[in-house]
């Protein structure tokens, strides 16, 4: 737990936490509060889904996005966040790093919305390196990752490292240890991330803007797990964090 490295815009401290313990977060949320898994999922895709369209804003309203996805909840979350663009009339399509009929649970689920939805999905690293996208969302693997990526998708992050289009990760940027900050092998380098229900110890090692998503873990998960935790969102349900060094 780091409570110094990160703050809000109004210079309000929040909390930032290492894997372990986002990883005691989600268990206490979902099997002692009963908060749902599918839940905390869908508004981590809403929230990405805002960021994704502010950049193209800025950039190119017309633009088409390519979401990046893997297993699990990041890759779940980003599927989620492919349908939310779909609402709002966003050119978008997916890419997953392995056949759709290996996703598993959440994301598997996630997956069959956006395929009856008629959303463009297609396969690996050749595919992404073809993909004609002003803007990448990279939800392939989230603050879980233990060691250098391998296989599949390492070639996806060489193939996101090597595509024109700049980056938005889903919690931590696919590669990058989400405790310590370190690149034990290939690994995203985003213009933006949107990190999940509190900041990750190692995303203070990055230069680009974080903003936080607030995905309804209640106080009182931190609380029974000794997080100090001083609520950033107010009437937002996203907010801008600054590095304290950058004060």
């Amino acid at each position: 737990m780091d409570t110094e490295s990160f703050a809000t815009q109004d210079s309000n401290p929040v909390t930032a936490v290492t894997a372990d313990e986002m990883r005691d977060v989600d268990r206490v949320a979902v099997e002692t509060f009963g908060i749902d898994l599918l839940q905390m999922m869908e508004n981590a895709g809403r929230s990405l889904s805002t960021i994704v369209r502010e950049t193209l804003a800025r950039a190119a309203p017309d633009a088409a996005v390519t979401v990046v996805v893997g297993n699990g909840g990041n890759g779940g979350g980003g599927l989620c966040c492919a349908r939310h663009l779909a609402n709002r009339g966003v050119a978008v399509s997916v890419v997953l790093d392995r056949p759709a009929a290996e996703l598993k649970g959440a994301a598997a689920q996630q997956h069959r919305v956006v395929d009856e939805m008629g959303i463009p999905v297609s396969t690996g690293a050749a595919v992404l390196e073809e993909r004609d996208a002003e803007i990448l969302v990279d939800a392939l693997v989230g603050y879980g990752l233990r060691g250098a990526l391998r296989g599949a998708a390492a070639a996806m992050v060489e193939a996101i490292e090597e595509h024109p289009a700049p980056v938005v990760s889903l919690d931590v940027p696919s590669g990058l240890d989400a405790t310590t900050g370190e690149r034990p092998g290939v690994a995203v380098s985003p213009e933006r991330v949107v990190t999940l229900a509190l900041p990750k110890t190692g995303l203070a090692a990055l230069s680009c803007p974080v903003a936080l998503a607030d995905i309804s873990v209640p106080a009182g998960v931190y609380e029974r797990l000794d997080i100090t935790y001083e609520g950033p969102f107010d009437d937002a349900y996203l907010v801008e964090l600054q590095r304290v060094t950058e004060r």
